[in-house]
């Protein structure tokens, strides 16, 4: 599929969060804070105004780190009002800490055909090569773009586009930091145009919490650990997910308490690698994917543990009946 340059007629509105993009240094702390509003990173990108007509609006300005949750609650809320208001698009801008979880959590939540777009930076404004201009810019053509409509929710950086339900950041520092290792991206933005191979397969969306999420939290398997972070957990958090080794493994003295804990509430099975699925009938010894299965653990599938997390959570606040949770896991996957 292929798009020719996004209209000037077209409406997107930019929705900043903050983030590397937004970060410039000052004299009142040692490195790069969020500082830049959205007008000012909408004016550092030559020629945008010819592309689409922008509207910016600062909606918050924090590093990626310190987003929460219910931010995204709120901006899913925003993206709804977009929609009313008759926008063409949105990109959402902001650090790529957290990119990955927000943008997929988002993923589960939005409603409509009107493409959102999520883009960040690798460098802060401040550097030699700073690559925010032009992830803001691609990502404006994409938002603003046919094709990308009923895509779902996007991540545009180095002018590739992906899915937000497969991205992920798989590099500290590098401008090419974003990946998609189980599926690869949906195309690429080219010469301005939207070119794209394939669309992901429509899932329907879950019913937007009314207060905040439950509390989910991730235990990863490590040489030798003796598991005691799970001991008490059934008393602290309403779900967990295990970062676990290979297609599904922990320590066999794990198995115990892994299995009460799965008895008071869901635990989902996810690898700790984040690239390929958990099996579910390859190995049998204790401890081994079969073994935890039985005893009660929920497949992950091809869900990486941070995606298996906020997937968990937004089924819990969604009232998902146990029963029902695995099945959501295997049709995400």
């Amino acid at each position: 599929m292929f798009s020719e340059d996004c209209a000037p007629n077209r409406t997107v509105l930019v929705l900043t969060l903050g983030g590397t993009i937004a970060m410039t240094r000052t004299a009142a702390a040692s490195g790069v804070t969020p500082t830049l509003t959205g007008s000012d990173l909408v004016g550092a990108v030559p020629g945008l105004q010819g592309i689409a007509e922008v509207t910016v609006e600062d909606f918050r300005r924090l590093p990626g780190a310190s987003l929460t949750t219910g931010d995204i609650v709120s901006l899913v809320e925003r993206l709804s009002r977009a929609i009313r208001d008759g926008f063409d698009g949105v990109v959402v801008t902001q650090g790529t800490d957290t990119l990955e979880e927000t943008s997929y959590l988002t993923d589960l939540y939005y409603q409509g055909a009107m493409p959102v777009v999520f883009t960040g930076a690798m460098r802060n404004a401040a550097s030699a090569g700073a690559d925010g201009p032009a992830n803001l810019l691609a990502a404006v053509q994409t938002a603003g773009s046919a094709e990308a409509r009923d895509a779902g929710v996007l991540v545009v950086l180095g002018n590739e586009i992906h899915a937000a339900r497969h991205v992920r950041k798989m590099h500290t520092t590098s401008p090419g930091a974003f990946g998609s290792p189980n599926t690869g991206p949906l195309g690429q933005v080219v010469e301005g145009s939207v070119r794209l191979h394939r669309l992901p397969k429509p899932i329907a969306p879950l019913r937007l919490p009314v207060g905040a999420l439950p509390q989910v939290e991730i235990v990863t398997a490590s040489l030798g650990s003796s598991g005691r972070l799970l001991k008490g957990l059934e008393n602290e958090v309403s779900g967990l997910v295990v970062a676990a080794f290979g297609v599904g493994h922990v320590p066999e003295s794990w198995c115990s308490r892994l299995e009460a804990l799965a008895a008071a509430m869901p635990v989902v099975l996810a690898s700790r690698i984040g690239v390929g699925p958990v099996l579910t009938s390859t190995y049998g010894f204790a401890g081994s994917e079969s073994d935890l299965l039985a005893r009660g653990l929920v497949g992950a599938g091809t869900l990486d543990p941070y995606k298996a997390r906020l997937f968990l959570a937004a089924l819990l606040a969604a009232d998902t009946p146990r029963a029902e949770i695995a099945k959501a896991f295997l049709n995400r996957s």
